[in-house]
């Protein structure tokens, strides 16, 4: 809700800082650059300390500062960037961790429903930040006001983890002894990581009923299909593609085609978002979880929504100052540089294909490097070079 309060007023800020399309998608790409980068930062002490303290932290900074940017005067549209950058401190240190509290919470089936009701928070609080910045803009007459309702928010979200959340232990649930997993060093982490397939393509509106639908789906069909996740996730993204295309092409002539388009393109692309997040969870070990989901979070957006604002308003200026200075020039140019999501997509969804490939084999890999650690007290294999060496448990810790 708070990242896309800002798209909501977008035309209420280019308006009173004086700046065009290229300047505005700046907002969101210095955000998910910070969100990015810190993203491995906070994966780090998410798999080594206290998960709900640094959950609560990073949410009562996030929300100081978006508060704090509702202040900011007309002639330092530098200072508005800086802090939204800022804001992605906040959210860079709970949304790399969040997941894998709950996956600590819950196991099997019922992790997937939980997870599923997590990530609607990306459909509702994006339609929710749209409405509300619009509609207290409306009300108010001013758009800073819009960037004042989600810090109360935040505040009392951070309460709800104080009081409410638990720690759980990591890897508890799925441990078939007491014995507690260990840390490995962070290079090692990122080492093992780096051999499972971490694809996911982070969309910015899905539907509300496409989470729902993807979880299901994918559960039914994993019963006659052990690849089902990765299938579902490319079958969404490949339907979307052409969807959202004949959306934007729609968008003048009729636009109850449009919003029909619009629907479906985001119902498909919806049903993605849980189910990336469990795929992360089964093939990675719980000690690892936090880190995982943080390098899955810089890859999908250095790979997409970092630079992608900015780049659609450089492209946007540049086929508007082709033209003659008009409301349908301004209509035709960025109608041009949105169609460049709708290949992107495409491209997500053959990344899911190759996926496939590989899901069985990793989570097997997972499955079995958890349980060896936490039931072998003599040595166990561990492939090398062509041949099988035994080592001590404690050596493969190390």
């Amino acid at each position: 809700m708070d990242r896309f309060t800002v798209a909501g007023v977008l035309p209420d800020i280019e308006e009173y800082f004086q700046i065009g399309d290229s300047s505005s998608g700046l907002l969101q790409t210095v955000f998910i650059c910070s969100y990015m980068v810190l993203a491995p930062v906070f994966g780090y002490l998410g798999d080594r300390y206290n998960r709900k303290w640094i959950m609560s932290s990073g949410i009562f900074f996030w929300s100081a500062i978006t508060l704090l940017s509702s202040f900011v005067p007309q002639q330092c549209f530098w200072a508005l960037l800086f802090t939204r950058a800022l804001v992605g401190i906040g959210e860079a240190s709970y949304s790399t961790i969040a997941p894998t509290v709950i996956a600590d919470l819950f196991v099997g089936d019922f992790r997937s429903r939980m997870l599923s009701i997590f990530y609607f928070a990306i459909p509702v609080g994006s339609g929710l930040g749209y409405i509300v910045g619009s509609k207290v803009t409306d009300f108010t007459d001013d758009w800073h006001w819009a960037l004042r309702v989600t810090p109360g928010l935040g505040l009392v979200a951070v309460l709800l983890l104080v009081f409410v959340v638990p720690e759980p232990p990591r890897g508890a649930l799925e441990r078939r002894s007491e014995r507690a997993l260990v840390h490995t060093s962070w290079l090692t982490d990122v080492k093992e990581l780096s051999t499972n397939l971490l694809f996911g393509i982070i969309t910015c509106i899905t539907g509300f009923l496409g989470v729902g639908a993807g979880v299901e789906i994918s559960k039914r069909y994993r019963k006659v299909n052990p690849r089902a996740d990765p299938l579902v996730c490319a079958c969404g993204l490949l339907g979307s593609a052409p969807f959202l295309y004949f959306a934007v092409v729609t968008a003048e002539a009729s636009s109850i085609a449009s919003y029909v388009c619009i629907f479906m393109g985001e119902l498909l692309l919806s049903l993605n978002w849980a189910i990336v997040a469990d795929i992360l969870l089964y093939v990675v070990v719980p000690t690892r979880r936090s880190t995982a989901e943080a390098f899955q979070i810089m890859m999908s957006h250095l790979l997409g929504d970092a630079s992608s604002p900015y780049l659609i308003g450089v492209i946007s200026d540049k086929i508007r100052h082709s033209r003659p200075d008009s409301y349908l020039a301004e209509f035709r140019s960025l109608e041009y540089a949105l169609l460049i999501c709708c290949f992107v997509g495409a491209l997500g969804g053959g990344a899911f294909l190759a996926t496939a490939v590989f899901i069985e084999q990793d989570r097997s890999k997972a499955e079995h490097y958890t349980q060896a650690l936490t039931e072998a007290d003599e040595p166990i294999l561990v492939p090398k070079a062509g041949r099988s060496v035994k080592l001590p448990v404690a050596s493969v810790l190390i």
